[in-house]
């Protein structure tokens, strides 16, 4: 991490927010609706905010509160989110190489705000072989976790005009996201084999496992067929 001029950190800050641009306009109908369930569910607007402060992963504050009842299942909403987020220990081994080289503080708040859609654009600059200064995975970062925290904040107030999201089509844009952060990732890696093995996986054990357990077990079969089907690039070992 060599020193930069103010300007330099100024441009790789707004280059980080301009590649990420399109997951925060892809957040705007999730933190609204994380948001709005939060007040059906019956939670203050403070509880609200200090969980997306304080957990900051959309997948699992669904997942708690679709489950948020009297008596509250305390044990299977830990442990259903623990399964959603156990593909976080594979995302973190993934960045690790990379995530190391960064001081101490940029790189604790790029793990503590780490989740599917900037890890994925900070992984596939790494890949690329592309400089990874600590003002561009801020430019990656920060903002994505801002835009959260405005968006639901939003949700809890706009909430009521929501009451319907499949009407709005907002049960859809999850898989939208995910879909252009696998089509980048191939773009930047032509190889099909661990996409298409991670989906077949993760559809099988969706039918044999209950809970959520495809999500992680998916991981693991298509960070296996990459594995299985990587070759070094010799340019970039010489």
């Amino acid at each position: 991490m060599s020193s930069q001029t103010p300007e330099t950190i100024r441009t790789s800050f707004i280059a980080g927010l301009i590649h990420m641009f399109p997951m925060l306009i892809g957040m705007v109908p999730f933190g609204l609706l994380i948001g709005a369930m939060g007040k059906q569910a019956g939670l203050e607007t403070w509880e609200i905010m200090l969980m997306n402060g304080a957990v900051f992963a959309g997948a699992s504050q669904f997942i708690a509160l679709d489950m948020w009842q009297s008596p509250l299942p305390g044990f299977t909403i830990i442990a259903t989110t623990l399964m959603v987020n156990l593909r976080h220990v594979l995302m973190g081994a993934a960045a690790a190489p990379y995530v190391k080289k960064m001081p101490t503080a940029p790189r604790t708040v790029f793990l503590f705000a780490m989740a599917d859609e900037n890890w994925a654009m900070y992984m596939r600059r790494a890949i690329s072989h592309k400089s990874l200064s600590v003002a561009y995975v801020m430019g990656l970062t920060v903002p994505f976790y801002l835009n959260w925290q405005l968006w639901s904040y939003l949700g809890t107030q706009l909430g009521g005009l929501i009451e319907n999201p499949e009407s709005l089509g907002f049960d859809y844009v999850f898989t939208v996201v995910f879909l252009l952060l696998v089509f980048g990732f191939w773009k930047t890696d032509r190889r099909l084999s661990p996409i298409i093995t991670s989906a077949c996986t993760a559809l099988i054990v969706q039918y044999l496992l209950p809970g959520t357990w495809y999500i992680f077990i998916g991981a693991l079969a298509g960070i296996a067929a990459a594995a299985l089907s990587y070759k070094k690039d010799e340019n970039h070992e010489r």
